[in-house]
C-alpha cells in the first residue's frame, strides 16, 4: 500500500536531538487565554456537586420522585423470623458468609436425625467433606408404611469459593476434585410402619482393630415403641464395594414397650456407658432407663422415674457424672436426677419458663453449664453450681437469657469443643449461632450492626424452612447439619 502524502498545511514533527524536546514556535501571548475545545461547561467543582445528576439539586429531584411514586429502596436489615417477605419475594443467602453450604432433599422430611462419628479423622478441614448420619422420616398421612430409618452418607460437600475468608494462597491448586465435586447423597433404609419422633445414635468401642465400632440407633416412634437397631452393616456397605447387608440387619435388636403406646420425644444415650445405656421419656411424664447387657441384649427397668406434671420433652445425660441426668418438660421445669435413686424421684427441680421447656443441652466443655429452650421463643443458660440444693436452686437465676426468637425453640446444642458457642433452632424458620463470650454492654445491646433489639452475642442467622433440629459435626470444626420440612442442610459459616 502506498503512503499518503502529507497535506501542505501540516508540519512534520521535529526529530529529538540528544534527548531534548523541541521548543514550540510560539506560546500564548500575554493577556490571552488558552482555548480548550473540550472544556467542561461547569465553572467549578462546587457547581457540579450542587447541580446533581440532572442539573437540579438532589433534594429537589428526590422530592419530585417521591411525589411521583418512585420505588423506595429498603435500607433496613432484613431479619428472617422478624420480618416478612412480600408477595413474590424470596430469600437468597449471602454466599460470602458461608464457607460451605449445601441442601439435600430426601423423599420424606425428617423430624429428627443424628450425626454418626466416622473413621476419617478428627479436626479435619479439607474439602470436599463427607458426613455420615441417620434420620427418621415423617411420611404423609395415609402413607405411613413408607416411613423408614435412613442411614446416610453425604459426600462431595465442596467449599464455597465465594466465602469471605477464603485466601487463594490457602487453596490447594493440585486438588482438582475440590472444584469439580458435586454433593452425593447415598442412603440405606430400614423400613418402619410409623413416624419417628426422635432418633439418636451411639457407638460402642471397637472390639479389635480389624472390626468397626458397633453403631446403635434408638428411634422413638409415634406409636410409643422405642426401636433399637444395629446399623454397623449399613455403614460398612457405603465404603466396601460389593458388601451385602444381612437380611436380619433391618430387624430391631430390641423393642422397648415400657411406654405402653404413649407417644414421646425424649431420648438420649449415655456418653459414659460404652456398651450403651438409654433414657426415654413420654407425654405422660414417665422416664425409663434401658441398659445393654454383656451378652448384647437390652433390659428396661419397668420402674419409671416420675415427677413431671407434663410431657417429658427432652432428656440429657451429664457429660461427666455417670449416674446423673436432666429432663425438660411441658410443665416448664428442668429436673436433675440421680439414676440410682430407689424412689425414682428427682433431686432438683427448677422452674425455667412460664411456657413449655422444650429442649436441653449440657455443655461438654464446661459441665456446670446447662442450656434450656422454651416454647415462648426464649432460651437460657444456667449455672448448675447454684443448684446444689433444692433451696438454692429454687432461687437461682439464669446467667444468660435471650428473647431474640419469637417462636418456639425446637433444638439447641453447645459446640463440641468451644464452651461459648451455641446453635439454636426455632419455629420462625431460623437457625442461629451464638457466642456467649461476647460481653453484654447496655449501649451495644440496644443496637447490633445498626439493628435494634439484636443481642451482641448473636453471631449468625441461617434461614431454613420449618427447621426442627441441628447438630454440630464432632469431627469437622464449625460444620452444622440441620433437618426441616424442606430436607437437610449442611453448612459452615465464616463466623465459627
Amino acid at each position: 500500500m502506498a503512503k499518503r502524502a502529507a497535506d501542505e498545511d501540516e508540519q512534520s514533527p521535529q526529530a529529538l536531538k540528544a534527548g531534548e524536546r523541541p521548543v514550540a514556535d510560539a506560546g500564548v501571548a500575554e493577556g490571552e487565554e488558552f482555548e480548550d475545545e473540550f472544556e467542561d461547561e461547569y465553572e467549578s467543582e462546587d457547581e457540579v456537586m450542587e447541580a446533581g445528576v440532572d442539573g437540579r439539586p438532589d433534594e429537589e429531584r428526590e422530592a419530585e420522585e417521591r411525589a411521583a411514586g418512585a420505588m423506595e429502596v429498603d435500607r433496613d436489615t432484613f431479619i428472617p423470623g422478624r420480618h416478612k417477605l412480600d408477595a413474590g419475594q424470596t430469600l437468597s443467602p449471602d454466599l460470602s458468609t458461608y464457607e460451605m453450604l449445601h441442601t439435600i432433599e430426601p423423599t420424606w422430611p425428617c423430624l429428627s436425625f443424628d450425626v454418626v462419628k466416622d473413621n476419617l479423622g478428627d479436626n479435619r478441614r479439607a474439602y470436599p467433606a463427607t458426613v455420615y448420619a441417620v434420620g427418621g422420616t415423617q411420611a404423609a398421612q395415609g402413607r405411613e408404611r413408607e416411613n423408614q430409618i435412613m442411614v446416610m452418607k453425604l459426600s462431595g460437600l465442596s467449599r464455597n469459593d465465594q466465602a469471605g475468608n477464603i485466601d487463594s494462597d490457602d487453596e490447594d491448586e493440585d486438588d482438582d476434585d475440590e472444584e469439580t465435586a458435586d454433593p452425593i447423597l447415598e442412603t440405606k433404609s430400614i423400613p418402619l410402619a410409623s413416624t419417628t419422633n426422635r432418633i439418636r445414635a451411639h457407638q460402642a468401642p471397637q472390639a479389635s482393630a480389624s472390626t468397626p465400632p458397633t453403631t446403635l440407633t434408638a428411634a422413638m416412634q409415634e406409636s410409643g415403641d422405642v426401636l433399637i437397631h444395629d446399623i454397623t452393616h449399613h455403614l460398612q456397605a457405603f465404603d466396601t464395594p460389593g458388601y451385602q447387608i444381612p437380611s436380619t440387619a433391618s430387624k430391631p435388636l430390641s423393642t422397648i414397650r415400657a411406654h405402653k403406646k404413649n407417644e414421646g420425644y425424649a431420648l438420649d444415650w449415655s456418653p459414659l456407658v460404652p456398651a450403651g445405656k438409654l433414657l426415654s421419656g413420654d407425654c405422660t411424664g414417665s422416664i425409663f432407663a434401658t441398659t445393654r447387657t454383656e451378652g448384647g441384649g437390652f433390659v428396661t427397668d419397668t420402674s419409671a422415674y416420675t415427677g413431671h406434671k407434663g410431657s417429658v420433652e427432652e432428656l440429657q445425660w451429664s457429660p461427666n457424672e455417670r449416674n446423673v441426668f436432666a429432663s425438660a418438660s411441658s410443665d416448664g421445669t428442668v429436673k436433675v436426677w440421680d439414676a440410682r435413686s430407689k424412689s425414682r424421684q428427682h433431686a432438683i427441680s427448677v422452674k425455667v419458663s412460664d411456657s413449655d421447656a422444650n429442649v436441653l443441652s449440657w455443655s461438654h466443655q464446661t459441665p456446670h453449664l446447662l442450656a434450656s429452650g422454651h416454647d415462648d421463643g426464649t432460651w437460657s443458660v444456667w449455672d448448675l453450681r447454684q443448684w446444689k440444693s433444692p433451696e438454692t436452686a429454687s432461687k437461682s437465676k439464669p446467667v444468660a437469657h435471650f428473647g431474640f426468637h419469637k417462636e418456639q425453640i425446637t433444638s439447641l446444642e453447645w459446640h463440641p469443643t468451644d464452651d461459648s458457642i451455641v446453635s439454636v433452632c426455632a419455629g420462625d424458620d431460623t437457625l442461629t449461632l451464638w457466642d456467649l463470650a461476647v460481653e453484654l454492654d447496655d449501649e451495644e445491646s440496644k443496637y447490633t450492626a445498626d439493628v435494634k433489639d439484636v443481642p451482641p452475642q448473636l453471631l449468625f442467622v441461617h434461614y431454613m424452612e420449618q427447621v426442627k433440629e441441628s447438630h454440630w459435626h464432632p469431627q469437622i470444626p464449625g460444620a452444622v447439619m440441620a433437618t426441616g420440612g424442606s430436607g437437610f442442610g449442611a453448612f459452615k459459616t465464616i463466623s465459627v
